[in-house]
């Protein structure tokens, strides 16, 4: 992670776009609103790069002299987002080609096909042009490859490397034909080149339908795998010249096409870009934080990017009203952000993100609302200092998230098209974040013994060695919580035989004979500790082997199967919930195991304590616990503040259980025990 002496506060500056006669303006009104680190050169080669041989820095010279003595630190980008247009016409092997075919011709951006000579080659050598170059800038603290990566292609290089890709994975096309179960249809494969790209041109007969699952997952993960190795080849050119630099590429929170668990190995600290959809919730908001966050088994990440006030592909472009721009980037930092970085400085004049926020909008002066928000930020964290930076954020629950299973799980062809993997993860994660226990969000790779509670909702697909970490983890104490459509395929999506949930089937102590699936709206029900809650989507059918019920249908031809079950497994538990239920079931039941196994929440929930709308987190540094508060409420709220302390925005003292008023959109830091310097 970038190392400074308070959170870097800054963002995107493409002052490319502006004449220099801009740029000294832009110098007093950024250090007039407290930025401190300028990410450059993030869509720049084709002014970098006229033809083959012909590189010209000048210009970028000229930038990072004028940041430069502006004290500015500076996020430099390697400009290969977006390659030139000459590229493009003289190398045409470039360009993509679409899901359904369609070779794409020059313009937008993530048009590179990434297995590409010519994109693999002189996106690696302007690489090392910049490294070269520019090694010695003492204010360059971080690296940016690329930005945004995303999409795929589907072209005929991309078929021949995913053929050897293939080769390396299975070795032979006995085990292919036997994993991808090509004997269906008479798919059976007899040379690799028989191998097609599954598009709308072969198996897939619309985006996330496919007749061969097999096939189409294994092409998610080449694709994923294919931009990783665009962003490796950057990475190692810039750590050959510069040993010491750190380097990024900014993510996008649950963003399905990549892998980023894979990902994050390769990065030296994680950076995101955190634009909410209107309809977001803070849950699901704080909910991609996490999934940040835990890319690094925890380490900060840095917020990349958000707008300060507006985006521009919504259907809706709502204004942050006031208070939320403050509101959002402390969230982020009370889930571990250790940045707050927008896009953009400057308001382009022009194309798709000329209505686009920025600190500096198009009337080009200070006297904004949003410029006076961006500003007064930037005063408060100053004043936090080093305070927050470094510090960890603690929790001994967990969710496995799993790109694997999102993609198998929405490829599968049936029990039901309405199962989507990210909103029944969620139905999860907002159980734990309304309790106010603190969660990771952790990988099937990661280790689970640092956890009391792990639930891993729809675990379809199981990879090799997960059952047995999963026996483990509840053998030696742990509590488990599993869901419908569990345990049903190995991770090349072939099915695991001797009955559902497979694998799984033995630390669950059941077996699932049937599903039934049920249209949107139709429930049947069961009673948990004397309520009533719905089960929907997909209702298991399934017999008590070592497991014993807690809740049984109360409707229909399975009335009094189980619905909810708990297995005892050695010195520990694991559940099984066999159907959706709603958000008030999730939350009763969640906290339920959470004090059965000893995990407190963050503060005691009743009418008193806490209100709807508030969210509170901790992170821990040196023996100093941060305590954020956080009203997402457009209203005033009253909380009973849950230690003693010293609120660092405002130096008051705090005694523990004294009502605290926080107003609209209000964040409150508060330090456990005395701030070390």
């Amino acid at each position: 992670m970038m190392s400074m002496k308070k959170i870097p506060y800054g963002g995107d500056y493409n002052p490319e776009q502006w004449a220099p006669e801009v740029w000294d303006e832009d110098m007093r009104l950024l250090k007039l609103a407290g930025i401190d680190i300028v990410t450059l050169n993030v869509f720049n080669w084709a002014s970098l790069q006229r033809d083959e041989e012909t590189y010209d820095f000048s210009k970028l010279d000229q930038i990072i002299e004028k940041v430069t003595k502006a004290d500015l630190n500076i996020c430099m980008g390697t400009s290969t987002a977006a390659h030139p247009a000459w590229m493009a016409k003289k190398y045409p092997d470039i360009l993509r080609t679409e899901w359904n075919g369609m070779k794409r011709k020059f313009g937008g951006r993530h048009n590179s096909c990434p297995n590409s000579p010519t994109f693999q080659k002189y996106s690696v050598l302007l690489t090392e042009k910049l490294a070269q170059r520019y090694k010695g800038q003492k204010n360059i603290v971080a690296w940016h490859v690329n930005n945004e990566y995303g999409g795929k292609c589907f072209c005929e290089t991309c078929e021949k490397a995913f053929r050897v890709w293939l080769q390396r994975k299975y070795k032979t096309l006995e085990t292919l034909n036997h994993e991808w179960n090509t004997a269906f249809w008479g798919h059976t494969f007899y040379e690799w080149d028989e191998i097609v790209i599954p598009n709308a041109l072969s198996e897939e007969f619309a985006e996330n339908r496919t007749m061969f699952q097999g096939i189409s997952l294994d092409y998610a993960r080449f694709s994923s795998d294919s931009l990783l190795e665009n962003y490796k080849a950057e990475y190692e050119v810039i750590k050959k010249y510069i040993p010491e630099a750190v380097i990024t590429t900014n993510l996008m929170g649950t963003y399905k096409p990549l892998d980023y668990q894979k990902w994050g190995e390769y990065m030296d600290f994680i950076s995101y870009d955190n634009y909410p959809g209107n309809e977001e919730t803070p849950a699901y908001i704080a909910m991609k934080h996490d999934l940040m966050r835990s890319l690094k088994q925890g380490k900060p990440f840095a917020l990349m990017e958000q707008t300060p006030s507006v985006s521009n592909w919504l259907p809706n472009n709502s204004l942050k009203r006031p208070g939320v721009l403050r509101l959002w980037s402390y969230q982020a930092v009370a889930h571990g952000a250790d940045t707050v970085m927008y896009f953009q400085m400057r308001r382009s004049l022009g194309a798709c993100e000329k209505y686009h926020g920025a600190v500096i909008d198009h009337v080009g002066n200070e006297n904004t609302r949003v410029f006076r928000e961006v500003r007064e930020l930037g005063e408060e964290l100053v004043q936090l200092g080093d305070c927050v930076t470094g510090s960890r954020y603690q929790a001994e629950a967990a969710i496995i998230f799993d790109w694997d299973n999102w993609w198998a799980v929405e490829y599968s062809a049936g029990p039901n098209q309405n199962l989507k993997y990210l909103e029944e993860f969620f139905n999860y994660y907002e159980a734990f974040h309304k309790n106010h226990v603190p969660v990771d969000l952790i990988s099937c790779k990661d280790d689970f013994k640092k956890y009391k509670v792990i639930a891993a909702p729809l675990l379809y697909l199981i990879k090799p060695g997960v059952a047995q970490a999963l026996e483990e983890f509840v053998q030696s104490g742990g509590t488990l919580i599993s869901t419908f459509f569990s345990g049903y395929v190995n991770e090349n999506d072939y099915v695991t035989p001797g009955g559902y949930p497979g694998e799984l089937r033995k630390l669950l102590g059941i077996w699932v004979e049937e599903i039934d699936s049920l249209p949107v709206n139709k429930f049947n029900h069961f009673v948990y500790k004397g309520k009533e809650y719905p089960a929907g989507m997909l209702c298991d059918l399934l017999h008590l082997e070592k497991a014993r019920s807690l809740a049984e249908y109360g409707e229909d031809f399975y009335q009094g199967m189980p619905v909810l079950t708990c297995n005892e497994f050695g010195m520990g538990k694991a559940y099984y919930v066999a159907a959706r239920s709603d958000a008030d079931f999730y939350k009763r039941f969640i906290l339920d195991l959470c004090l059965e196994t000893d995990i407190k929440p963050l503060i005691e929930i009743d009418d008193n304590t806490v209100s709807e709308g508030v969210e509170v987190t901790v992170r821990e540094k040196e023996g100093t616990r941060l305590w954020f508060l956080l009203n997402h409420n457009s209203m005033p709220v009253q909380v009973k503040t849950p230690v003693d302390g010293i609120n660092l925005l405002t130096g008051n003292e705090h005694k523990k259980t004294e009502i605290l008023t926080m107003k609209e959109y209000a964040v409150e830091i508060i330090a456990e025990s005395s701030r070390k310097n």
